[in-house]
């Protein structure tokens, strides 16, 4: 899987995991944070690797859908986006305050 993908998928995971079932959270982490492979995760639960593999296209899909209704991951990319180039601006009236 892709680099950028996978670190979409995780902030995906962080934003909307609270929304998915205990199962779901369970086996996307054993599988991103615990980098286990499909087989370990199959045989720790007595399920087919398949099945493994189509709980998490459809935790991809879910998390996805969240995005797209919600847009947590866009406007959060957004309000970062507006700190970073108002840097100065920013560090400057952090310390006018700090200062007064």
């Amino acid at each position: 899987m892709e680099l950028i993908k996978k670190e979409r998928l995780n902030q995906l995971f962080d934003l909307y995991s609270n929304l998915l079932t205990k199962y779901q959270i369970e086996v996307f982490e054993m599988y991103y944070y615990d980098d286990l492979s499909l087989n370990e995760i199959s045989e720790y639960y007595k399920v087919s690797r398949n099945a493994i593999f189509n709980l998490l296209k459809r935790v991809e899909t879910i998390l996805e859908d969240y995005e797209t209704k919600l847009g947590l991951l866009k406007k959060y990319n957004q309000i970062i986006k507006i700190c970073e180039e108002n840097k100065n601006a920013i560090t400057n009236k952090i310390i006018q305050i700090i200062e007064d």
